[in-house]
């Protein structure tokens, strides 16, 4: 097989002319940004927490580029082009979108950040004006970002933006959106039953030969969506039980002011640390405890 793109955390080979191979690592990414420590087991946990999705999604008539699991880290998937906006039509087929879908469901993460900052207005999530937000507040309906896909730190889109990037219609646009929702309300169903709070997520889709909205790349793991434990929501406290916890640990450290500076700047960026070694145990940890409760599978 021939590799084609090695990216933060999977490598992507050519297994023929129709068909990809993931190869899902050990390596682990925050802010764009990769660190040099591995986390044993990661791989494998999003591996099959990704197949896990992709077949709940298939049984609901969503379609997908699954193809076959391959234990314990690998995935057969169909091949689409990786093109460049500019080269993207109405008329393309078989092609990768080039966004990723957000969806939020709390007010966490970056949307807190962007809330307190005054960037983003209670109104235009819809609260109400008089009403004080705080962290965890469970939106009054979902709140949908799209953001670009092929470039170096990824950028937040208006709807024009994103239709004109990817060359969506209005009808295509809509069906991405509607797609998004209906996956997450099945990731809830699901993982309500292990007390599991679904609070935000990000998806990836393209166009087959026909045109026709698949999902892609991977979905659901303990890396692209952020996850709280329900009682201890309950109790009014923010169990992360994602790689969120990772991006708080580099919080913590100074790093992310650092960083983000840097980017207002247009200075180089500083260089991110390794993971201490009582660190990368408890991450190992979470990722293979995450993927039994995500899943309801035991992991050996």
């Amino acid at each position: 097989m021939k590799l084609t793109r090695q990216g933060k955390v999977k490598d992507v080979y050519e297994v023929d002319a129709r068909s990809l191979e993931f190869v899902f690592s050990d390596k682990i990414s925050v802010f764009d940004k990769i660190i040099p420590s591995l986390i044993p087991q990661k791989g494998e946990t999003l591996c099959r927490s990704s197949a896990f999705w992709f077949q709940v999604a298939r049984s609901a008539g969503i379609k997908t580029h699954f193809r076959e699991l391959i234990p314990p880290n690998r995935m057969r998937v169909q091949k689409v082009q990786v093109l460049e906006p500019s080269k993207i039509t109405k008329k393309t087929t078989n092609y990768l979108i080039p966004l990723e879908v957000i969806t939020r469901h709390y007010v966490a993460g970056s949307l807190w950040d962007r809330i307190r900052s005054g960037e983003i207005k209670p109104a235009k999530l819809g609260i109400k004006s008089n009403k004080e937000v705080k962290y965890g507040d469970k939106l009054p309906e979902p709140y949908i970002e799209l953001t670009t896909k092929l470039e170096t730190v990824d950028r937040l889109l208006t709807k024009k933006d994103a239709q004109k990037t990817a060359s969506l219609t209005n009808d295509e646009y809509d069906a991405l959106v509607k797609s998004a929702l209906s996956i997450d309300d099945r990731i809830a169903e699901e993982v309500e039953k292990r007390d599991l709070i679904h609070v935000d997520g990000k998806k990836e889709y393209a166009f087959d030969e026909d045109r026709e909205l698949m999902v892609v790349d991977t979905f659901g793991t303990a890396d692209e969506d952020r996850w709280w434990d329900w009682e201890a929501y309950s109790k009014g406290q923010f169990l992360e039980l994602s790689k969120e916890s990772v991006r708080q640990y580099y919080r913590q450290l100074g790093y992310y002011d650092k960083l983000m500076e840097a980017r207002r700047m247009g200075k180089a960026e500083p260089k991110i640390s390794a993971l201490p070694e009582a660190k990368i145990k408890e991450v190992s940890g979470l990722y293979i405890d995450m993927f039994e409760r995500i899943t309801g599978e035991t992991f050996r």
